[in-house]
């Protein structure tokens, strides 16, 4: 990497705001990375050159004129492709959104923008983020910067394997259930999934609407909780958004472990979880339990549940969600523009007969089934009629109502377990990244690579993932988390960690 690649995103704003190098120069050096490297990753699906040079050129301009501050001045940013940017292509890694360009910019990603930030494109993804490989993207998979025949994670692996690989400090991902902390795992970064409520979802593409939240990467966590001070905050776009007072995360990263407590969920990482993976954890552990760190156990009876929980409710929220894309209002109709599959307009032109009412249904009917059949992948279409499923009358009751209860249960487990500790911790990941295709044939086995993740999306509640070492050579993850809306506490003992070790500085023989 070049000298300004290599920077830190806490750095470059530093010295992008000091005028020691300009807002333009860490943009084109990171479009140049992106050209010598992207196409042994795949992270990007779409490069905004142009617009990101023209969006430096503005913050120097800013900056000479003596403006206001900017806290990312000239940081470069990679932007997950479900997070909506006025103008630039939002695909949502599916077919099915084939031409669609939002006329509007996600509050994230305004934000981020207001505050300096640099969007350099959009990063590919499992299509509408389900999925834990990137695998299901309907455009290509990424690899690992680690072992190019390995996956990054998902569903956010192409913002991972972007900041892994120096193409960009930093990017935004989303986590349903474990998507940027997985993949920030398994690329050996770190990455945040703030409490539910705590980032606007608005411009974000829906996929399970009460567990989705935004969230930042990076290669230290000094360089996430800078992000997410900018992230956080109350919008009126939202109705999900919380009233909470956003505290300046970055000034209460001190490095000191001694007087937090870690509890540790023992008994429910007793069973499936890697060797190498688990020698990192407990040498992560014992590193905070030196330092002056109080670790002690806790229990968490409900959480065996979470991963058949979590599907029920995901699936469910993910049938309704994904209803919209029927070829009507947006994105791919099957067939394109001016195929003859298309149904009878309603007011048919001057001199022209109206189709017979069962026609139109008929033509409509097939015009949605080949429109979604056409456009949506088999993972997509697995969980779309799962969740059709436990909605159904019948069988509501048995599934989806009886999800909702168990949710509530393992909300109540981390409520005690936080009466004891001030984090709790686990490993991010129970494996490391897996080679391609290794589980595409059993999806049981890839849904159960979120084993770790879910739980803190079905409580609402922060987590982080930040590398604790490796496992037969590739990166592996330990995940804190926090009670909700304390991201303050979550993020300065995972500070407290990465300044005891070094694992966050390796970096990928690219």
């Amino acid at each position: 990497m070049s000298s300004l690649t290599g920077l830190s995103a806490t750095e470059i704003a530093r010295r992008v705001g000091g005028r020691d190098v300009s807002a333009e120069e860490v943009a084109r050096a990171h479009l140049d990375r992106i050209a010598e490297t992207d196409g042994r990753i795949d992270a990007f699906l779409l490069v905004a050159a142009d617009r990101a040079l023209e969006k430096a050129r503005r913050v120097d301009a800013d900056i000479a004129a003596g403006g206001a501050s900017l806290p990312l001045a000239g940081v470069p940013v990679a932007v997950k492709d479900l997070l909506h940017i006025e103008g630039l292509p939002t695909t949502c890694g599916s077919r099915i959104l084939d031409g669609y360009r939002p006329p509007f910019t996600a509050t994230a990603v305004a934000r981020l923008e207001a505050a300096g930030a640099i969007v350099l494109g959009k990063t590919n993804m499992d299509e509408f983020a389900m999925g834990s490989s990137t695998e299901n993207s309907a455009f290509k998979p990424t690899r690992n910067p680690w072992a190019r025949d390995r996956v990054p994670g998902g569903s956010s692996g192409g913002s991972a394997a972007a900041v892994a690989s120096g193409m960009a400090p930093v990017a935004l991902g989303s986590d349903t259930g474990g998507s940027i902390r997985q993949p920030a795992a398994l690329c050996g970064v770190v990455g945040l999934k703030p409490t539910y409520g705590r980032v606007s979802r608005y411009g974000l593409v829906a996929f399970a609407s009460s567990l989705d939240q935004v969230g930042p990467f990076g290669r230290s966590v000094e360089d996430v909780a800078r992000m997410a001070e900018v992230l956080c905050g109350w919008d009126p776009m939202d109705a999900t958004s919380a009233r909470m007072e956003v505290h300046r995360f970055a000034s209460g990263l001190d490095g000191r472990a001694r007087g937090l407590r870690f509890g540790v969920p023992w008994r429910f990482l007793s069973a499936g979880v890697d060797e190498g993976i688990m020698a990192a954890f407990r040498s992560a552990i014992d590193a905070l339990r030196s330092a002056g760190a109080e670790v002690v156990d806790v229990e968490l009876p409900h959480v065996s549940h979470a991963i058949a929980t979590y599907y029920i409710v995901a699936t469910a929220e993910a049938s309704s969600n994904l209803a919209r894309y029927d070829g009507v209002r947006y994105g791919r109709r099957a067939g394109g523009p001016g195929d003859a599959k298309r149904p009878p307009a309603q007011g048919a032109s001057a001199g022209s007969t109206p189709a017979p009412a069962k026609d139109h249904a008929r033509h409509l009917k097939r015009m949605y089934g080949e429109t979604r059949d056409r456009g949506f992948g088999p993972e997509v279409k697995r969980r779309i009629i799962l969740g059709t499923f436990v909605l159904s009358a019948g069988y509501y009751d048995a599934y989806y109502l009886r999800a909702q209860k168990v949710r509530t249960l393992i909300r109540r487990d981390f409520e005690q377990a936080f009466a004891v500790s001030d984090v709790i911790a686990t490993p991010t990941s129970p494996i490391p990244a897996f080679r391609f295709g290794e589980k595409t044939s059993d999806p049981l086995q890839m849904y159960l690579a979120d084993i770790f993740t879910v739980p803190a999306n079905l409580a609402g509640i922060p987590g982080l993932s930040l590398p604790c070492g490796f496992a037969d050579g590739l990166p592996a993850g330990l995940q804190l988390i926090g009670r909700p809306f304390d991201e303050a506490t979550l993020l300065r003992a995972g500070h407290a960690y990465q300044s005891l070790t070094t694992h966050h500085l390796a970096r990928p023989p690219l």
